[in-house]
């Protein structure tokens, strides 16, 4: 590689790590996910997505304005052919604290799952089950998953489609028993962009070979239809995410959000507006794009 492509793609790289570290912190700062003292359980299943969360929480508690710990937590589920070693070896290179957890989920699920059948609710329910359980054992504060943006655009219409509910995968909530908070520091990160990163960092990645034979489950349906949507409209992953940003009870059909029944007339304007004889304003730009395209008409301009 010459040396002009080794510095653009080192100013490339360097562009990424500044975006997600960005976007993570500003993630971390909108839902106050992290605080003085806490100790964070990271979840490490060996994909993409904790590794870049793992590496970019620590590039962050390097500079942050609060002390906080981590401690990389792993549950070993037994899966045949599983390579115990690997991440082991890569926390130790990181000299991380860190617990690997071995529970033999994959023959609970595979015993009680025909083959064949979706097998990633039952494990999802035992892992949760573990993980809270550690995180109790540890002593850990907060449990931090590796869920980015794309997951939650994809969560909102699995259950849109499926379950019938305008409810998403949210970036910061409490157990239902109560004892645990749950975050996603990635909620603001693409998907494309962990991707890249993973790839240039060389993480060794470990293939979840439980569920990932099972090539008709509904989230891979709808991962493929929005990325063929975001094909045919660039950016349109980005405003159906700002939308979940942006939501408007009173425009929607939710009766225990909004009181719909006792809704009298007023004096004063409603702060939506009057819309109901009116066609939808619809944006030449979608929301949330407005300052990418401006950053692409100058650029054009001094081109």
């Amino acid at each position: 590689m010459s040396h002009s492509l080794t510095e653009k793609a080192k100013y490339n790289f360097n562009k990424l790590q500044k975006r997600l570290r960005r976007h993570t912190g500003q993630a971390i700062a909108d839902f106050n996910m992290i605080e003085e003292g806490d100790r964070i359980m990271v979840c490490m299943s060996g994909g993409k997505d904790s590794y870049t969360m793992l590496d970019i929480l620590q590039n962050l508690q390097r500079s942050a304005p609060i002390k906080f710990e981590l401690i990389a937590v792993n549950l070993d589920q037994k899966q045949p052919g599983f390579p115990e070693h690997i991440l082991p070896e890569y926390f130790q290179s990181l000299g991380i604290d860190y617990k690997i957890v071995e529970e033999d989920t994959y023959k609970i699920v595979t015993d009680i799952i025909p083959e064949g059948k979706t097998t990633c609710s039952l494990c999802s329910r035992l892992r949760r089950g573990i993980l809270y359980r550690t995180a109790t054992e540890i002593g850990a504060t907060k449990i931090a998953l590796g869920h980015h943006r794309d997951d939650i655009v994809e969560t909102l219409f699995l259950n849109m489609f499926y379950g019938g509910k305008l409810k998403s995968m949210p970036a910061k909530l409490a157990s239902d028993d109560g004892q645990h908070m749950v975050i996603r520091p990635l909620a603001y990160c693409k998907e494309a962009d962990i991707a890249a990163y993973a790839e240039h960092q060389k993480f060794p990645i470990i293939p979840c070979n439980l569920c990932g034979s099972q090539e008709n489950l509904q989230r891979k349906n709808i991962k493929m239809m929005l990325q063929e949507w975001n094909k045919s409209h660039p950016g349109r992953i980005e405003t159906i995410f700002t939308a979940i940003q942006n939501v408007t009870p009173s425009h929607l059909a939710d009766l225990s959000l909004f009181d719909f029944a006792n809704l009298q007339k007023t004096d004063v304007p409603l702060g939506e507006g009057d819309i109901a004889l009116d066609k939808p304003d619809v944006p030449a730009i979608p929301v949330g794009l407005e300052q990418e395209s401006t950053t692409q008409a100058i650029a054009i301009e001094l081109n």
